[in-house]
């Protein structure tokens, strides 16, 4: 009961009984987090089978490029309309027609077949690439948001370090350090990619660590990585999956780039960089060669490029 008759002793009982009524409503906010208040965030945030069907326009469009430049790659595995090692003199320098969709290079071979199998080799060059720079990434993002301190602080300070040179030049000098081949170019290219996720898994960690349904599940006595791995990682992933799908657009054009300049898969192998290396001298007289892995590269980034700006502006906005 208030004192009316001494204000002073009244305003500190309604103090209390807010302070009280306040810690009520936190512990009731903890308790529903611990019980579903989790599940209804990760439901807001975290992507959803039906986005992946009633995506806009962008998106599709993304998915019908990246799905057939996919499907030429897994096709390459079987078949392929001509063998792409055999060379034939007779036929070299061929104009695109129904026997060779894109026509023949200046040693005879299928131009489009050897884009099918540089499909391939691309395409898995460049997302094994990304898959692991991903996983080291979280690793790392995890433990610098979460952890914090000198961990944080020494982490971030080796991304900064990173970042202060340009990519494509510390991929460059691995390469040549470390002999060429598609086995040495992805270590080479996954040191690109490694500062930009690691600081977007610490962003997203430092904003969810101390949400409700993190603080619940530590009261309940949820382990450390179950906390990370469980409760905070799904709720990055709509944050990331952005970003991963850009990153694989820049793989396959750095992979391109380094195979361009005779530091990536090396011959007979067929890849787009290769390719249009291969086709440099003959480009006038000869320009399908060059059109062909050109117009693949082109097209392969532009459909991921959709894809990941239709994922942010749908999940992000």
């Amino acid at each position: 009961m208030i004192n009316a008759g001494n204000p002073k002793a009244a305003e500190t009982s309604v103090l209390q009984t807010d302070a009280g009524r306040g810690a009520g409503r936190l512990f009731r906010r903890i308790l529903a987090a611990g019980k579903g208040g989790e599940r209804e965030v990760m439901k807001k945030e975290t992507l959803t089978v039906s986005g992946w069907t009633t995506g806009d326009t962008e998106l599709r469009i993304g998915f019908i490029i990246v799905g057939i430049v996919l499907a030429l790659g897994i096709v390459s595995v079987f078949y392929t309309p001509h063998d792409v090692y055999e060379m034939n003199t007779s036929l070299r320098s061929q104009a695109p027609s129904l026997t060779h969709f894109f026509g023949t290079d200046n040693f005879g071979r299928d131009v489009f077949s050897r884009a099918m199998v540089g499909a391939r080799f691309t395409l898995l060059v460049s997302a094994s690439t990304i898959l692991l720079a991903t996983g080291i990434s979280i690793l790392l993002g995890l433990a610098c948001g979460y952890i914090g301190g000198m961990v944080d602080e020494v982490v971030m300070r080796i991304m900064d370090a990173v970042n202060s040179f340009p990519s494509i030049l510390i991929a460059l000098v691995m390469v040549s350090v470390l002999n060429y081949g598609k086995l040495t170019i992805i270590p080479a290219l996954v040191i690109m990619f490694i500062p930009s996720f690691t600081r977007i898994v610490r962003t997203g960690t430092l904003q969810y660590k101390n949400a409700d349904f993190v603080l619940s599940n530590k009261v309940f006595g949820d382990s450390d990585l179950r906390i990370l791995f469980v409760h905070i990682l799904p709720n990055i992933y709509p944050l990331l999956l952005s970003s991963i799908v850009i990153g694989l657009s820049n793989a396959i054009l750095a992979e391109s780039s380094m195979s361009y300049l005779g530091l990536g898969i090396q011959p007979p192998i067929p890849s787009w960089g290769r390719m249009l290396k291969e086709a440099q001298d003959i480009i006038f007289s000869t320009p399908w060669a060059a059109l062909a892995p050109g117009f693949m590269i082109v097209m392969t980034i532009v459909g991921l490029n959709c894809i990941g700006e239709g994922l942010r502006k749908k999940y992000l906005s």
